[in-house]
C-alpha cells in the first residue's frame, strides 16, 4: 500500500482513526507512508527523512531522535520543544 500524503489534509483525531482501522487490513502487507506530519508516522518501524531531496536520516522515531538533527528539527517545530527533550 502506498499513501502519499493523503493523512495531512485531515484533522489529528480523523488521521489516528483511519489508521487504527488500516492497521488490520494492512497488517501482512508493506506500507509506505508519505507524510509531512510527525504524528502521523510515529509509530512506524522505519521512517526515512528527506532534506533537500537527500536522505538524511532512516529508524525508527527513537533511533532517528537521537541521530538526526534534520528530525528533531521537524518534531521541535511540529510537537514542540518538550517532544525533543
Amino acid at each position: 500500500y502506498l499513501f502519499d500524503d493523503c493523512f495531512s489534509a485531515l484533522d489529528a483525531g480523523t488521521d489516528a482513526r483511519l489508521r487504527s482501522a488500516l492497521k488490520p487490513e494492512a497488517r501482512d502487507a508493506a506500507v509506505v507512508i508519505v507524510a509531512q506530519r510527525v504524528s502521523t508516522i510515529l509509530a512506524a518501524d522505519q521512517i526515512i527523512v528527506l532534506d533537500a531531496g537527500r536522505i538524511v536520516g532512516v529508524g525508527t522515531h527513537q533511533e532517528l531522535m537521537s541521530t538526526t538533527e534534520a528530525y528533531r528539527e521537524i518534531v521541535a517545530s511540529q510537537l514542540g520543544e518538550e517532544a525533543v527533550a
